[in-house]
């Protein structure tokens, strides 16, 4: 960790007593003080029905406590390809160290705690076979694509404060020179080709669900004309050609991403009912004429003052009664909690945009001049929600 430490001003270093006011603030101090009792706790244990509840509760602080672990074994299982190697069947622990290079003690270590969560199972003599949560995971490649890229947010993550703080550039800073030069403060054209590409493809690997889900919900059935913003490689908005054989698409991005979309719709013969323009969101007017503008998974990696912009740029550029749709994670999404606490983490690392929640969006969409906004409920709100606005 770091030795730097915040600067604090000299009234924050002496804790200053509060009175609660309400009843409702008094109810929660007297609740905070039982909980910080350990007489409480050894009282609790010794009742069955409060008992259970406080193994609950003491397993979900062990679980923040020692999540990171997690994360690192299932990264260590997809380093190794293990969910592959084990997908045709039951494999001894002999069999996959040699298949990784590893020693067996090593192997069996990772996948004993492997089995602890439910990626692998036990199969007997010393053999493995796929968990159930190994299995789904290879039903969905944007899962391993975003592990091994998660690596870089773990190194930041070591020092918090550091990466809260901005004191340094962080590893997911420096991979996204593409996401920096979205920003006011970057030179339009600081992002590599290479690297827009890599963004892109990553992006892709993980929107296959997202995508899916999306298009299962969005009302597009009597739209004509789809303006994908930034829609990088074209997946989506190739999806929704295939979906909806009566729309046309155009995807907008910067001039380092568009040829990405261009080749997918050559390569899929979408040619005829597709088209591609580069530009810069934030910095040019979007192509006018289409009748529905999406935004899928755009919105969250930009800061407040560019969104207002680009939507504002939408509005223009949408025809009357069209319709904008928003789809990305959210902010206070109250069945998923913890799809917050990772992208506000990410992004900060990224230095750019956060996670919003449905209120404050609504808020810039009717600030641009949308109306009548409201959410449709997606399967997986852990992956997207989805919003949608009238012109």
């Amino acid at each position: 960790m770091s030795n730097a430490r915040l600067e604090r001003s000299p009234e924050l270093t002496t804790v200053t007593s509060w009175s609660p006011k309400s009843l409702a603030e008094r109810v929660l101090s007297l609740r905070d003080r039982w909980l910080a009792n350990p007489e409480f706790h050894r009282r609790v244990l010794r009742i069955p029905f409060l008992r259970t509840i406080a193994r609950r509760k003491a397993r979900r602080l062990f679980d923040l406590a020692a999540g990171f672990s997690y994360s690192q074994v299932l990264a260590g299982c997809v380093e190794l390809d293990l969910f592959e190697l084990l997908a045709p069947g039951p494999k001894r622990t002999s069999e996959l160290a040699v298949h990784v290079a590893l020693p067996e003690d090593a192997v069996r270590c990772l996948l004993r705690a492997a089995a602890e969560l439910e990626l692998v199972a036990g199969a007997g003599d010393d053999r493995w076979r796929l968990g159930e949560l190994g299995a789904a995971s290879r039903g969905n490649p944007g899962i391993a694509a975003m592990v091994r890229h998660n690596q870089l947010l773990y190194r930041d993550l070591c020092k918090p404060i550091d990466l809260l703080a901005k004191r340094a550039d962080t590893e997911v800073s420096q991979y996204w020179t593409y996401g920096c030069a979205a920003s006011a403060v970057c030179d339009a054209e600081a992002s590599a080709p290479d690297n827009a590409g890599a963004y892109s493809d990553l992006m892709a690997q993980s929107q296959s669900f997202v995508a899916d889900d999306v298009l299962a919900h969005a009302p597009l059935a009597n739209r004509h004309v789809l303006l994908d913003v930034g829609g990088g490689s074209g997946f989506f908005a190739a999806q929704a050609l295939q979906k909806h054989k009566h729309l046309r698409v155009q995807v907008f991005d910067r001039p380092t991403v568009a040829p990405l979309a261009q080749r997918r719709f050559s390569k899929e013969n979408l040619d005829g009912r597709s088209s591609v323009v580069a530009g810069d969101m934030f910095r040019e007017e979007l192509p006018r004429g289409a009748d529905v503008i999406s935004f899928v998974r755009v919105l969250h990696d930009h800061d407040d003052d560019q969104i207002r912009l680009v939507l504002s740029a939408a509005r223009r550029a949408i025809s009357e009664g069209g319709m904008i749709l928003i789809a990305e994670p959210m902010a206070e999404t109250r069945s998923n909690p913890g799809v917050g606490v990772y992208f506000h983490m990410y992004l900060r690392a990224m230095r750019s945009g956060r996670p919003r929640s449905k209120g404050e969006l609504t808020g810039f969409l009717e600030d641009a001049g949308f109306g009548a906004v409201r959410e449709i409920a997606t399967y997986q709100p852990l992956l997207v929600r989805l919003l949608v606005a009238s012109a």
